[in-house]
C-alpha cells in the first residue's frame, strides 16, 4: 500500500478543520486531503462561511462557550431589530412624518433635543458606574438589553401622548444611551474572555459580520412587516412583545452561557462559601451557573476596595494596632455598616484575592446578625491564615485563573511607615 500511494514525508493541519498529508511518489511531491474524502463542495462551503463570520482558528482560538454564546446573541439582536423597527415608525410618527400640519423646525427641534439628553445621559451613566462593568459584566449586559426594551416601548407609547411626547423620546433617548454604554462596554469585556489568543480584535470583527448579517436578516423581515403594522396599534404593541419576550429569553440565555475563569465579588463569594462548608471547590462551570445575573438592589453590607486609610482607622494607636494583628499589605475595616479594604502599595494578586475572601466572610457575618466587628476582623485573619493557602491552589487546580481578578478596587494604595519603625 506504501509503494502505490506514495512515501509520507510529512504532514500539516489547518487548526482543527484540515489536515493534509505529503506523499512521494515517482520523484514527485504530492499533497492530498487528509481522513474523508467526502462531501468537498459541501465543506468548502462550510469552510467559507467559517472564515468569513468565525475567528481564524475556531473553535481552539476562542473560549468554550463561544458558540452557544454567539447563538444566542444573534437571537437577541435579531428580534431586537425587528423591535427597533416598530420603535422608530412610532418615532418617525410622533415627530410628524406624514402629517402635513407637522413643522420640519418642530421635529428638528425634538431630535436634537432627544440626541443632545442621551448625549448626557452617555457621559453620566459611564462616569458613575464605568468601573463596574468589566466585574459585573453579565449584570451590565442584561440590564442594558432589559433598558433598551423599555426605551422602544416608551418610543411606541409617544405619539399616543402627544402632550408628552418630546419629554418621552428624550427619556427614551437617555436610556438608550446608556445602553449604548453598557451594551458596547460589557460586549469588549466579554471579547476579552472569549479571546485566547490575543486575538480580540478578530473576534470583534467577525462579531460585528454577524451582527450585520443579522440586522440584514432583520431589514427584510422588517419590509413585510412595516405594511401590516402601519395604522394598526394594536398590531404594533402584540408584535412588540412578542419580540421583547423573544429578546429578553435570548439575552438571560446568552450571559447564563457564558463561563468566565476569573473572580469577581459573586463568584469568588460562591466558591468561598462552598469551601467553608464542605471544603469543595466549585469548577468556574458550576460557579458561573450559581451567579446572579439580574441586579440585586436588596439591602446588602457592601464592601468596599482600595479605600483611603482613613476610611479604615481613625488615630496612630488604631493603625499601629491593626498592624500588628497581620503580615499582609492590606488592612480591613468596618466603617458605617461596610467592609472596607486598604491596599498596601507591593500588594499582589493573590493578597487581593485573600483581602476579598476576608471582606466576603466579614460581610456574611453582619448580614447575619453579628455585631462585634473588633472581634470579626480578629477572627477572619485567623480564618485566612488556615484555609486561604489550601483554598487558592484548590482554585487554581479547579479551573480558575487566579493571575488576575475582576474584582472591583478602587485606586488608593498606602505605603506602611509605622511598621518598618
Amino acid at each position: 500500500m506504501e509503494e502505490e500511494a506514495g512515501v509520507l514525508l510529512a504532514t500539516e493541519r489547518y487548526g482543527s478543520a484540515e489536515s493534509w498529508k505529503y506523499l512521494a511518489k515517482d520523484g514527485v511531491m504530492e499533497r492530498k486531503r487528509g481522513g474523508s474524502e467526502g462531501g468537498t463542495r459541501g465543506n468548502s462551503v462550510i469552510g467559507v462561511f467559517k472564515s468569513v463570520f468565525l475567528p481564524q482558528g475556531y473553535p481552539e482560538s476562542v473560549s468554550e462557550d463561544y458558540l452557544q454564546y454567539q447563538f444566542w446573541d444573534t437571537m437577541q439582536a435579531f428580534s431586537s431589530s425587528l423591535s427597533g423597527t416598530l420603535a422608530t415608525q412610532a418615532s418617525l410618527k410622533g415627530v410628524g412624518v406624514g402629517n402635513q400640519e407637522a413643522t420640519v423646525a418642530a421635529a428638528t427641534v425634538t431630535w436634537l433635543l432627544r440626541d443632545g439628553t442621551g448625549m448626557l445621559g452617555r457621559i453620566l451613566f459611564a462616569w458613575q458606574k464605568g468601573s463596574k462593568l468589566d466585574s459585573e459584566a453579565k449584570k451590565w449586559r442584561l440590564f442594558a438589553d432589559v433598558l433598551n426594551d423599555i426605551a422602544m416601548f416608551m418610543e411606541i407609547l409617544a405619539p399616543f401622548f402627544p402632550a408628552c411626547f418630546t419629554f418621552i423620546v428624550c427619556t427614551a433617548g437617555v436610556f438608550k444611551s446608556i445602553v449604548g454604554v453598557a451594551g458596547g462596554a460589557t460586549r469588549a469585556a466579554l471579547t476579552v474572555h472569549q479571546a485566547r489568543r490575543d486575538n480580540m480584535a478578530d473576534i470583534s470583527a467577525k462579531d460585528g459580520s454577524q451582527e450585520t448579517l443579522v440586522n440584514l436578516a432583520g431589514l427584510l423581515v422588517s419590509l413585510i412587516l412595516i405594511p401590516l403594522v402601519t395604522d394598526n396599534p394594536v398590531l404594533t404593541l402584540g408584535l412588540f412583545f412578542l419580540f421583547t419576550v423573544l429578546h429578553l429569553f435570548a439575552n438571560y440565555k446568552a450571559v447564563r452561557s457564558v463561563v468566565m475563569e476569573t473572580f469577581n465579588e459573586a463568584r469568588l463569594s460562591i466558591v468561598l462559601q462552598q469551601y467553608l462548608r464542605d471544603k469543595r471547590i466549585l469548577s468556574p462551570p458550576e460557579a458561573n451557573q450559581r451567579e446572579p445575573v439580574l441586579l440585586d438592589f436588596r439591602k446588602t453590607v457592601p464592601i468596599k476596595l482600595g479605600v483611603r486609610l482613613q476610611d479604615v482607622v481613625q488615630s496612630p494607636e488604631e493603625l499601629n494596632t491593626a498592624l500588628k494583628e497581620t503580615n499582609m499589605p492590606y488592612l480591613l475595616g468596618i466603617r458605617n455598616c461596610c467592609v472596607c479594604v486598604c491596599l498596601g502599595s507591593e500588594a499582589s494578586v493573590n493578597h487581593e484575592i485573600r483581602a476579598m475572601c476576608q471582606a466576603v466572610w466579614l460581610s456574611s457575618k453582619m448580614s447575619a446578625g453579628e455585631q462585634s466587628h473588633k472581634q470579626m476582623v480578629h477572627e477572619s485573619h485567623k480564618l485566612m491564615d488556615t484555609i486561604f493557602n489550601p483554598f487558592l491552589k484548590g482554585a487554581e487546580a479547579a479551573g480558575w485563573d487566579i493571575k488576575r481578578t475582576l474584582l472591583d478596587w478602587d485606586e488608593w494604595r498606602v505605603d506602611w511607615k509605622i511598621k518598618s519603625s
